[in-house]
């Protein structure tokens, strides 16, 4: 965070200056978890559902905070605001307005978007000092959590935009407006709130809306919801995909043996071959809008198409790909999961087999409301389509996964049933043979725990 006295952040979050009877000024980051406190920063002591920050308030000093940011006084210096969250978001946006040389980078998309903004934030920093952090930060906290890393040096502030809801983005875009914004893709990802397709759109396209006519906005030719959304925004629009349409476009991608793409990008009449290092034919689409949005910033074609080659996934357990000792092929996307990604995810095993045999461990995909069977059937039927060999589905409530793939008409898989992830660990450990290639995905509810007890000891998290 750029340096800020607590009179000042009193009057950015319209707090109550406590405890400072001499000038304190705030020379590092926000931090949330005192564990993490940095020399100068500003603890924010939430109250959680299991702990409450207020009771760190002393640690956090001890670590070096030069204050607290809370709702009621912890006896150290600080500002006491009345909606901790808000206070927070206000504080961001006060940053954002000082730092004018900086330029603010948004993404959504019902998919893709942790993986797109690592690619982004590896692209950018060519281009002068950039923000965006590991993980998905992308929510009422993680968002101005993130706004409030970046300095006075930070030319380049990247942010994952996610919603629950219609004016989310809208929300998100007021305390950091975007000068870029890019939607990936329109899906059922929490689609249980959204209640449509549409819906989705709706909320997504509030980040293309929030841009100013300078600003340009980098929208998914290969998905029609996106698209759509070029009325939507007075600033410049580039579109990508493989569609004829596209401004930015990857022609003839192929696949190597190990999941990785390879494709020819092309823009404004350059031609450039692109081989990435990661793992899924989903990443070309990723990282064409990650290459539109260094394009539109300034940095040469030639420099692009050469770092996309090296770019790769920072946040853990996406298309994390490791190869035991005994030829063992691991896909850990265990993070999260949603209709797209595991879709998108199980093609990644099929074309990584090369005639080895396949094992897809899949869990429950959450927030699906109406359409949570049909979408759970519809991945173990694509599963079976597609060939995997073993499929090991986890928890009661994914099993529609299993009626999906044994209903399947030809499918000559073995289908397994767990009702845990300890269940799961034993049926996959049972037969598992080397070269084997082994899928693991499912929505955070610890389906980490079977890529875990498949990691190598020296490598395991």
């Amino acid at each position: 965070m750029i340096p800020m006295t607590l009179d000042e952040i009193a009057a950015a979050t319209g707090g109550r200056l406590v405890n400072a009877p001499a000038p304190v000024t705030v020379t590092g980051p926000v931090e949330y978890d005192s564990r993490r406190i940095v020399p100068g920063g500003l603890f924010a002591a939430f109250e959680g559902e299991k702990a409450d920050g207020h009771d760190y308030a002393a640690t956090a000093m001890k670590a070096g905070a030069a204050a607290v940011l809370s709702t009621r006084d912890t006896g150290e210096p600080g500002v006491v605001v009345e909606d901790l969250l808000k206070a927070l978001a206000e504080l961001a946006h006060v940053v954002v307005e000082r730092l004018g040389e900086l330029t603010v980078v948004g993404l959504t998309g019902s998919s893709g978007k942790t993986t797109t903004k690592d690619y982004l934030g590896q692209l950018l920093s060519r281009l002068g000092p950039a923000i965006a952090p590991a993980g998905s930060l992308n929510n009422e906290l993680g968002f101005p959590y993130t706004v409030l890393q970046a300095t006075a040096e930070t030319r380049f502030l990247v942010l994952e935009m996610g919603a629950r809801g219609v004016g989310h983005i809208r929300y998100l875009t007021e305390i950091a407006r975007p000068d870029v914004g890019v939607v990936l893709n329109v899906g059922r990802s929490h689609i249980a709130t959204f209640v449509s397709l549409e819906g989705t759109a709706l909320a997504k396209g509030e980040l293309v809306e929030a841009l100013s006519a300078d600003g340009v906005a980098v929208l998914n030719a290969d998905d029609p919801r996106v698209a759509g959304m070029a009325p939507r925004t007075r600033a410049r629009v580039l579109l990508v995909g493989e569609s004829e349409s596209a401004d930015i476009r990857a022609e003839q991608v192929t696949l190597d043996d190990q999941g990785r793409a390879s494709y020819v990008l092309t823009a404004a009449g350059r031609r450039g071959h692109v081989r990435l290092r990661v793992a899924g034919r989903h990443q070309v689409g990723n990282t064409l809008s990650a290459a539109a949005v260094a394009l539109s910033l300034g940095m040469e074609f030639d420099d692009v198409v050469s770092a996309l080659g090296e770019v790769g996934i920072t946040s853990v357990r996406r298309m994390d790909v490791f190869t035991r000792p005994d030829g063992v092929t691991v896909i850990d996307d265990s993070y999260n999961a949603n209709p797209s990604s595991m879709a998108a995810a199980l093609r990644a095993l099929a074309s990584m087999a090369s005639g080895r045999r396949t094992t897809a461990v899949l869990g429950y995909m959450a927030e699906l409301g109406e359409f949570e069977r049909s979408s759970h059937e519809e991945m173990g039927r694509l599963a079976a389509e597609l060939g995997v060999d073993r499929l090991v589905v986890v928890a009661e409530n994914a099993r529609p996964v299993l009626d999906g793939a044994t209903g399947f008409q030809g499918w000559a898989g073995q289908a397994f049933f767990a009702a845990d992830q300890a269940a799961a660990i034993e049926i996959v450990r049972s037969d598992l043979r080397a070269d084997d290639v082994v899928l693991v995905k499912g929505s955070r509810y610890r389906t980490w725990d079977v890529v875990d007890a498949l990691r190598p000891e020296e490598d395991s998290r």
